[in-house]
């Protein structure tokens, strides 16, 4: 069992969007694990209770079933956790769609499939980013962390123009976020996740699956818990002098 009180997170108190699954529900532990207490925010109320549950003894894990697309549903939910545990240090902004089937080139993309993507992935994350930083303002500092995609940086997922979109949004905010609030004591960083072994990827059949490993150096798909490990150390003092930056944890992906 972790030591909570001498974790890279002890007494540090987050919010994490999309805690209910992947890459969020690892963070959701690896955090919880390194001493934090974590405020977990997803759609899926059943999901994230089952997380709270699973996180046992140590530092408070609170439930927040959220839309991160409703603005009153983000504030009212980050005000809790920042009540309950006293303030915030930590916004992990990470929740996420991928349409598959449904995202296209945008000559075939219907508007409504567009609208959803961004409105979640983009929208979505700048309101938990909005609430949480006067949440960090008011505790005098802090770090945030959002969830990007190497999709975002480069044209490597044709056919998926939303997605893709909505993840250079996320690239672009985190960059200019990082400049308005270093002044704060608040350092702003993102992460890409590579190809990685999640629910989010679960519709690539063998053939997509073998062809995605073949842009990888590493040669294989990532886990939700080594994209969890390079969140908590963006949101640990040892990242101290880092802000404005997006971490790749994608096998080398981006690298070529």
């Amino acid at each position: 069992m972790a030591d909570t009180d001498h974790g890279r997170l002890a007494g540090k108190r987050a919010v994490i969007s999309g805690a209910g699954s992947g890459m969020g529900r690892a963070a959701a532990r690896r955090f919880h694990a390194e001493g934090a207490s974590v405020g977990l925010l997803d759609i899926d109320a059943a999901a994230i209770e089952a997380v709270a549950a699973e996180l046992g003894d140590g530092p408070p894990a609170l439930a927040l079933p959220v839309d991160v697309r409703d603005e009153a549903q983000v504030e009212a939910a980050i005000a809790q956790a920042a009540s309950a545990f006293g303030g915030l240090d930590t916004v992990v902004a990470n929740a996420g769609v991928q349409l598959a089937g449904q995202d296209d080139r945008a000559d075939r993309l219907e508007l409504a499939v567009w609208q959803r993507t961004i409105d979640i992935n983009l929208t979505g994350i700048f309101l938990v980013c909005k609430h949480g930083l006067r949440a960090l303002l008011a505790n005098g500092g802090g770090a945030v962390v959002c969830t990007s995609s190497p999709t975002g940086q480069y044209g490597c997922a044709p056919g998926y123009d939303a997605y893709s979109s909505s993840k250079a949004g996320v690239y672009g905010l985190v960059r200019v976020m990082a400049a308005d609030y270093a002044s704060s004591g608040i350092r702003i960083n993102g992460v890409i996740p590579g190809y990685s072994d999640t629910a989010m990827t679960s519709w690539v059949d063998e053939e997509a699956h073998r062809n995605l490993l073949a842009t990888i150096p590493l040669g294989r798909a990532g886990t939700a818990e080594e994209v969890a490990a390079v969140m908590l150390f963006l949101a640990s003092d040892e990242a101290s002098y880092v802000t404005g930056a997006v971490w790749a944890a994608d096998g080398g992906m981006t690298a070529i």
